[in-house]
C-alpha cells in the first residue's frame, strides 16, 4: 500500500518481533547460566517459544498479504488489466510477496521447532532468505521516485540487508547473543524506520508535506536515522538490564528459600 498505513503495518510487525526479541534472547542468555531458575534454561523450553513464534509469524504475514490484496484500492488478486493492457497495483503485489516469504519462514518455524523433520538451523536460514528477497524487492521499488523518497527507502535496505547478513551467520553461529542482538538492534531499527516514512512521505491529519527535492531534508533524516539506531540500542540496554536483575532477584529468592529450608530441617533434627 502507498500510503500511511502500508508503512504503518510492516513497522509495527518488526517493532513487535523486535521488542519481543529484546526480551527473549537477554533472557535466554541469563537462563544458560541459571537453568534452576528459568524455563528457558531447558532445550524444550526453547523449542516451544520458538515453535509459537512461528505461528505469530504465519498469522502476521497473512495479515499482510490479505491487507495488500483487499484494501478497497487494492488489486483483489488481479495481476494484469487486460482492458487497459498495464500491470495492476504492482506495489501492492510486491509488498505482498515480502510477506509471503516471511510467512514461508514462519512455517519453517513451526516445522522444524515441533517436528524432527528439518534441521534446526534451516529456521535462521529461512528467515535470512526472506529479509533478504525484502530488500532485493525493495532494491527495484524506487523507479521514477523523488530524491527524498528515494533516500528514504535506501537508507532502510541498510538495516535489510545487514539483518539478512547478520541471520545468515547466525546459521553458523547459533546461539551466538552477539548475533541476536544485533539483529534485534536492526529489526527495531527497521520497525521504526518504516513508521518514519510514513510520516514522511504521507503525513497523516493533514500535517506538513516534506520538501522532496530539498538537500536539507535528506541530510537530517540521515541524521535522524542514526537517532533511531541509538533509540535501538537504548532498547536493547534497559530490556537486558531489567531482564538480569530479575532473573538474579528470582534466583537470589530460590536461594534464600532454600536456606530457610535447611535450616528448618536441622531445628527439627
Amino acid at each position: 500500500m502507498g500510503n500511511f498505513k502500508g508503512h504503518a503495518l510492516p513497522g509495527s510487525f518488526f517493532l513487535l518481533f523486535g521488542l519481543w526479541w529484546s526480551v527473549k534472547y537477554p533472557l535466554k542468555y541469563v537462563c544458560r547460566k541459571n537453568k534452576s531458575v528459568c524455563y528457558l534454561g531447558s532445550r524444550a523450553g526453547l523449542q516451544r517459544l520458538e515453535f509459537v513464534e512461528g505461528i505469530i509469524k504465519a498469522v502476521f504475514a497473512l495479515i499482510g498479504m490479505v491487507a495488500e490484496q483487499f484494501v478497497p484500492d487494492g488489486p483483489h488478486l488481479k495481476l494484469y488489466n487486460y482492458e487497459e493492457k498495464h500491470w495492476d497495483h504492482l506495489m501492492n503485489w510486491q509488498h505482498a510477496t515480502m510477506y509471503l516469504f516471511y510467512g514461508i519462514s514462519g512455517l519453517v518455524d513451526i516445522v522444524a521447532h515441533g517436528t524432527n523433520a528439518l534441521p534446526v538451523a534451516i529456521d535462521r536460514m529461512m528467515l535470512s532468505l526472506a529479509v533478504f528477497i525484502e530488500g532485493f524487492l525493495f532494491c527495484y521499488h524506487l523507479h521514477g521516485r523523488a530524491m527524498l523518497d528515494i533516500h528514504v527507502h535506501q537508507l532502510l535496505l541498510f538495516a535489510i540487508f545487514g539483518a539478512a547478513v547478520c541471520i545468515f551467520l547466525e546459521v553458523f553461529f547459533r546461539g551466538s547473543i552477539v548475533l541476536e542482538m544485533l539483529r534485534t538492534s536492526l529489526c527495531i531499527l527497521q520497525g521504526s524506520w518504516f513508521w518514519q516514512i510514513g510520516f514522511v512521505l504521507y503525513p497523516p491529519n493533514g500535517s506538513p508535506e516534506w520538501n522532496q527535492t530539498d538537500h536539507t531534508n535528506m541530510m537530517f533524516l540521515t541524521m535522524c536515522y542514526c537517532w533511531h539506531y541509538a533509540f535501538a540500542f537504548l532498547i536493547l540496554a534497559v530490556n537486558y538490564t531489567i531482564v538480569s536483575c530479575l532473573v538474579v532477584h528470582q534466583e537470589g529468592a530460590g536461594s534464600l528459600v532454600i536456606l530457610v529450608r535447611k535450616a528448618l530441617i536441622l531445628q527439627g533434627c
